[in-house]
């Protein structure tokens, strides 16, 4: 089904080892409106869609969405590369680096580690969409959020990018949502 291409969607670059703004970034990976909720989201709603149109929208932004987790996890191993188990207490990562080392671990920025409950299905295509558009504009305000907490211009770049990709993301779930209200005031009938 898919061909992984062995390069991210968008380079990934750091000034400098910052591990608070790891901590804070790490919510993008395991949070409840994170990378790793929205993908597994949308590529289990598509199974709900009423027509082909809104099941390929679903499939190709959940596809898009594994592709930004690879981008946050990149940030998140660079930003602590090299980091002392001391630097990792003092940042608040005490507890992550008892558990996983500078491993990477579904977790949000408070330590909380990602559960299943983050992922909604209704099985109704419009509450499902509607959903949807909600969880990319709160990952895209989490995004700003996130700019505004680093002076690293080069990881500004990336987190600016990867906002903009939550944008198009609500547009196009918004044209799925017309279309699957069109759907079903507009039902074919075959006789």
């Amino acid at each position: 089904m898919w061909i992984y291409e062995k390069k991210l969607e968008v380079p990934v670059r750091v000034g400098k080892r910052d591990l608070q703004m790891a901590k804070y970034l790490i919510t993008q990976y395991g949070g409840p409106d994170g990378e790793l909720s929205a993908a597994l989201r949308y590529l289990n709603q598509r199974y709900s869609m009423p027509n082909e149109r809104a099941k390929a929208l679903l499939t190709d932004i959940g596809t898009e969405e594994m592709g930004h987790l690879e981008v946050i996890a990149t940030m998140v191993y660079k930003l602590v590369k090299g980091a002392s188990p001391q630097e990792m207490r003092e940042a608040g990562l005490g507890s992550q680096y008892a558990d996983h080392d500078h491993a990477l671990f579904y977790m949000d920025a408070s330590g909380n580690p990602w559960t299943a409950a983050y992922i909604q299905a209704k099985g109704d295509p419009i509450a499902d969409l509607a959903e949807d558009i909600a969880a990319e504009e709160k990952a895209r305000a989490t995004y700003q959020w996130l700019i505004n907490l680093t002076d690293d211009p080069d990881l500004k770049e990336t987190l600016k990018f990867l906002r903009e990709r939550e944008v198009v993301h609500s547009q196009r779930f918004r044209e799925a949502l017309y279309l699957v209200e069109e759907h079903y005031k507009n039902p074919k009938k075959y006789y």
